[in-house]
């Protein structure tokens, strides 16, 4: 059976879907049919989900009903909606479109966009040597099965000492190595979080964490981050929702965080992790940031450091710093809870590649080379996206970064979503606001990462002011496909 939205709920999905720039002078149904498209692009309206029956959406809108049947018609036209008398309308895409389970897909990226979805930089020239010396190593590993569901020794020796080296003690035999920072949080989930369970996150937080959350059932709760400079965690609404609630889980990402850029201070990492013990609350603690300070920021301890209590579940991976192409992620946990995800992971995917494995080793071992580089061409990209943003669109609010992949910027209305799906058909794909929460708000904010070159980044400023500056003035809702964010 498809699950049904009710009028009331599509209506608060749908906001102020007749009030977005430049659809002042459109038919209200066809504001409103391509408000829906806009839903179902995002990732935030499912596809085979059942829309209200067409008098109810009218009553919950307050519009007539003839506006809602020719907002139907027209997404039937579209082919977004399909329609069966006695049976109702359901939610679809057009022939040749897919959406994959997250509720996120995109196609191949034509060769002229600038796809800003991704933060995340292009493999560094270190790899190429780190791959052929892993070739000549991997013949000492041949003769043998091949699976390692904990992973490799010597990957986990490496990480484990890059830990150690920022002042939390970590033996190899606390170290997961998964594919990837995503599969270390999937892993987790499916050990720790019952389905139904409630879980505490951010707001807004990265949204394939959302995406493995709402994949477990969970009921989510979010702790609003204050998004101006100076800003970010406020520690008593912070501490009280943990006590308060009792979350079975909380996902938190201290370090330069996704998408905000903002650093917990150590005092208040140990106080969470205090009141995580209290309240029987694992604290999940993403770390994918944790090796790109910029500007010479110092970073707090470890959250980990401050837990006695083995409630702390350290994830990373090897995604921002080095290659997202790389799929290495790990957990660190106490070594007990090592081998309970390990014997879960027999059941998933049973072990991850050794050659990419061995090509983390050998990476890890030219971090001091590797990761100076990246932070002074981070830098340099961040200036330059602040400096282009400050000439173009000075009416936008970003605050300045100091570290991570990310510009989080206030924009001067409600317009992320319609501004990301006139952009893409400028050439430019947006990671807008709505997609960092779970309930449709932060239409005033949009994602920039500073991944890109110069000369590119710049280019893709332009190209966003002058959609900003049509979207005041014309009309734009053709179809296009959601575009995946990592």
């Amino acid at each position: 059976m498809a699950v049904i939205v009710r009028g009331s709920q599509l209506a608060r999905l749908l906001g102020q879907w007749h009030a977005l720039p430049g659809r002042r002078r459109n038919p209200d149904y066809a504001a409103l049919a391509g408000a829906v498209r806009g839903l179902l692009a995002d990732g935030r309206l499912a596809l085979g989900v059942r829309l209200p029956a067409e008098r109810e959406l009218a009553e919950a809108l307050r519009v007539s009903r003839t506006t809602v049947t020719a907002a139907y018609r027209s997404l039937r036209e579209t082919g977004h909606l399909t329609s069966r008398r006695g049976a109702g309308s359901w939610t679809t895409l057009p022939t040749g479109h897919q959406v994959a389970s997250s509720g996120l897909w995109t196609a191949e990226t034509a060769p002229d966009m600038i796809d800003l979805g991704y933060a995340a930089l292009a493999a560094p020239p270190e790899l190429v040597p780190a791959a052929r010396a892993a070739a000549e190593d991997l013949p000492r590993f041949l003769q043998h099965a091949g699976y390692y569901p904990t992973g490799l020794a010597e990957l986990r020796a490496a990480v484990a000492h890059g830990y150690t080296r920022r002042g939390l003690p970590t033996s190899a035999e606390q170290i997961m190595v998964t594919s990837g920072t995503q599969h270390a949080l999937d892993l987790v989930l499916r050990l720790l979080l019952p389905a139904g369970a409630p879980v505490l996150v951010e707001s807004p937080t990265y949204p394939n964490a959302l995406a493995a959350l709402a994949a477990r059932r969970a009921r989510i709760a979010t702790h609003g981050l204050a998004t101006t400079a100076g800003g970010g965690w406020d520690a008593d609404l912070l501490l009280g929702a943990i006590r308060q609630d009792r979350p079975r889980l909380a996902y938190l990402i201290p370090e330069f965080q996704n998408p905000t850029g903002h650093l917990m201070s150590a005092e208040l990492r140990e106080r969470v992790v205090a009141a995580a013990h209290a309240s029987g609350t694992d604290l999940v603690v993403d770390e994918s940031f944790v090796d790109l300070p910029l500007d010479g920021t110092p970073v707090p301890p470890p959250t980990a450091v401050f837990d006695r209590h083995s409630r702390v579940i350290s994830i990373g991976g090897m995604s921002k710093p080095y290659w997202g192409g790389l799929r290495i992620g790990w957990v660190r946990a106490s070594a007990p809870l090592v081998q309970r995800l390990a014997a879960l992971r027999v059941g998933v995917d049973m072990a991850g590649p050794v050659l990419d494995q061995l090509v983390g080793v050998h990476l890890l071992a030219a971090a001091d080379t590797i990761v100076p580089a990246r932070l002074a061409q981070l830098t340099a990209q961040r200036d330059a996206l602040l400096a282009e943003l400050a000439n173009v669109l000075p009416e936008w609010r970003v605050s300045v970064p100091h570290g991570g992949v990310t510009l989080w910027a206030e924009l001067d209305g409600p317009i992320s979503s319609a501004l990301a799906r006139a952009a893409e058909e400028s050439g430019v794909r947006l990671a807008p606001g709505p997609r960092f929460g779970i309930d449709g708000t932060l239409e005033r904010f949009l994602r920039l990462p500073f991944t890109l070159p110069v000369p590119v980044l710049t280019d893709a400023v332009r190209r966003i002011a002058a959609v900003r500056y049509d979207l005041d003035r014309t009309s734009r809702r053709q179809w296009r496909e959601p575009a995946m964010i990592a």
